[in-house]
């Protein structure tokens, strides 16, 4: 079934953020199957008319595997419709809230009611009874550790702080007892990661311990402790293991439900339970899961399938900035244009942005004979570098195990004629008459769990690997599966070589073709980063007088209970919970902002890339009694570090950045 991608017009300045949420749907009657007056036992039990949830949407549709699993565990826990078996509770009483939400069913996983099922801290009782490995890894994932997140930051404070290229912080002490096999993947997969274990230690820790605590009495004579209260209340926020910031743009789930359940931009209920208030934030739009094309969700009488890029930007929309980029959206300080009320436009994720241009991958008008609407960014980020591959890892690049050519090949080699580690290489020499192939069977995981596509002639692989799964050959063509329900033919370079239909044939014929170093050396994006976001010098403040206080992300999620709630998730409760928060506030500036041209360096890989500032952290500290400890200083690095050769170097960093890539960008054209 197609399904059409439904968008409002939008002037050039404000596409996406004057609405709450923009899903690929399409039109259609919600039909028996997401029905909610079909679940087993309507109106009884949670589900009872009146006081309960009566109306609620289904988890999955109503004679998906799923939900058919989850009503035969129900039945033996006395509950029919299932809720228990991932909510607790007790499903006899239909009057009272209170008691029907105390304890749960005897003979079940869970002992008490659970709220987010979905939660770190819970999800190995809920979600874990099907997906145990997944539950293993996901504690171990960056998306749960941020151990990337906290290097990059620390090494802008000095070596009194920073842990050099290692890994060794994270938001949790955690250790990988099951060794350094991934738990998922081929074997192809298993052997290349191991063998970039050996090659890059200190990005693949075997444990990581909790992110230290600023200590406040030794602040003055250590003023670059500061940075462990910047990292743990304003850089945190975004970990799994929380449920995060409530503000626009940011309401999420946490642990599973942080991608699986959909949420809007205001954070508001738009279901069918008459239960849940729809004036106030901080709920999900409905109670249903979002995952593959076979996942459906109706909302307002619409339905969609896969993740949209919405959920995924309510955390990437910092740092490399890479959602947003991706949508076509650059902060920007003014708010401009005004709407027709006179005000400025609302703040998405605490900012204002301006449009640019939207990546090529995202944009509803693609190649000739393909339909309307774009990809989302499930298409190609492999669920192994979603959900984790159970080995623990300290920067995105040992998670990310996907290239340009996986799909598009070059334009001299299809992408299954290619080695596995093109455009991966991490200075190594391939032998590029070793071609990876194609794979006619699917990962384990993915038979159980995800939507499965016919293989025609091979699913492709990616660069590490393992098989897409909704990519495949089709001769020599190449066709991705979109999560969303779309089919797209991908633009195989070797192919647009042999008929010469380039869009900019003088253009591509001298960037690809008599210059073939260039798919050697440099990254696609390298030429095709048309734009990039460049802040330059973050002004960090972190002010400790006055007795100021702010969430610490880090303790409230070790501040956990055992149903699902942390700390900051329980911030409103009576009687009020364990706080969760720490002296001093932070407060970010800006130097300079310019998106046109990032400048190109070499990347992690060994490739030419954009580059795009990193932590540029220009440092006030101010101490409890309102002494100012530092003011506007940039740390040094420790000696011999960045290939300085001896003497410290400025702890200003820069990092390389893929996305956005329009069709034209600095030279050349597909």
């Amino acid at each position: 079934m197609q399904c059409m991608r439904i968008r409002p017009a939008y002037s050039v300045l404000l596409p996406l953020i004057v609405i709450l949420f923009v899903p690929v749907a399409l039109y259609a009657s919600t039909g028996p199957d997401m029905d909610p007056a079909a679940y087993p036992a309507p109106n009884t039990g949670c589900l009872a008319a009146g006081k309960c949830h009566a109306g609620i949407e289904p988890i999955r549709a109503h004679d998906s595997p799923m939900a058919r699993q989850i009503y035969e565990l129900g039945v033996a826990l006395g509950d029919p419709n299932g809720c228990v078996v991932c909510h607790g509770g007790n499903p006899k009483e239909e009057k009272d809230a209170k008691i029907a939400h105390t304890g749960a069913p005897a003979g079940g996983k869970l002992d008490t009611f659970v709220v987010h099922s979905g939660s770190v801290w819970v999800n190995e009782k809920i979600c874990g009874q099907c997906h145990q490995n997944y539950t293993y890894a996901q504690f171990r994932s960056i998306m749960q550790t941020e151990a990337g997140k906290i290097k990059g930051a620390l090494w802008g404070w000095g070596p009194g702080v920073s842990t050099g290229y290692a890994a060794k912080y994270g938001n949790y002490d955690v250790d990988d007892p099951d060794g350094p096999e991934p738990v998922f993947g081929t074997p192809a997969y298993k052997t290349y990661t191991q063998a970039l274990m050996k090659m890059s230690p200190d990005n693949f820790p075997e444990s990581l311990r909790q992110v230290p605590k600023t200590n406040l009495e030794t602040l003055a004579q250590n003023p670059e402790e500061a940075i462990f209260t910047y990292i743990r209340t304003d850089c945190q926020r975004c970990h799994v293991g929380v449920k995060g910031r409530n503000r626009r743009g940011d309401f999420r789930g946490m642990g599973c439900s942080s991608c699986h359940i959909p949420y809007n931009n205001a954070g508001l209920y738009e279901g069918m339970d008459k239960t849940v208030k729809r004036d106030e934030a901080g709920h999900s739009m409905v109670h249903s899961i979002q995952g593959t094309r076979k996942s459906k969700v109706v909302v307002n009488n619409m339905v969609y399938s896969g993740i949209p890029h919405e959920t995924c930007v309510t955390c990437h929309n910092r740092g490399k900035r890479i959602g947003v980029s991706f949508q076509g959206l650059m902060e920007f300080p003014y708010g401009s244009p005004y709407n027709k009320k006179g005000k400025k436009q609302p703040k998405l994720h605490t900012k204002v942005y301006q449009f640019i241009k939207d990546d090529v991958h995202h944009r509803l008008k693609s190649r000739e004979g393909n339909p309307e609407g774009g990809l989302l960014c499930q298409d190609c980020h492999s669920t192994t570098s979603m959900h984790g591959n159970g080995n623990i890892t300290g920067t995105l690049l040992a998670n990310v195990e996907i290239e340009c050519a996986d799909c598009h090949g070059t334009p001299a080699q299809f992408p299954w004629e290619l080695p596995l580690g093109f455009g991966d290489e991490f200075g190594r020499d391939l032998d590029m008459n070793t071609p990876r192939g194609t794979a006619t069977t699917l990962l384990d995981t993915q038979n159980r769990f995800s939507n499965i596509y016919s293989a025609k002639d091979g699913y492709l692989l990616t660069a590490r690997g393992n098989p897409f799964g909704n990519v495949v050959r089709e001769k020599n063509k190449v066709v991705v599966h979109s999560a969303s329900g779309l089919d797209f033919e991908v633009p195989a370079l070797k192919s647009l070589a042999q008929s010469g239909k380039w869009q900019n044939p003088d253009k591509a014929v001298t960037a690809k073709i008599r210059t073939p170093a260039h798919t050697q050396k440099i990254e696609c994006y390298g030429c095709h980063s048309a734009w990039a976001p460049q802040c330059y010098g973050c002004h960090v403040k972190v002010d400790f007088s006055g007795n100021k206080k702010a969430t610490d992300w880090v303790a409230s999620g070790n501040t956990h209970f055992k149903d699902g709630h942390t700390a900051e998730s329980m911030r409103n409760a009576t009687p009020p919970v364990a706080a969760g928060v720490a002296s001093g506030k932070t407060s970010e500036n800006r130097t300079y902002l310019r998106w046109e041209n990032p400048v190109l360096g070499y990347n992690g890989e060994g490739r030419v890339s954009p580059l795009i500032p990193g932590c540029q952290q220009i440092t006030t500290v101010v101490a409890p009694d309102g002494e100012l400890l530092v003011n506007n200083k940039i740390w040094r690095t420790g000696p011999n570090m960045e290939n300085g050769g001896g003497p410290a170097a400025s702890g200003v960093s820069i990092w390389p950045r893929p996305c956005p890539t329009p069709p034209i960008g600095r030279q050349g054209n597909a």
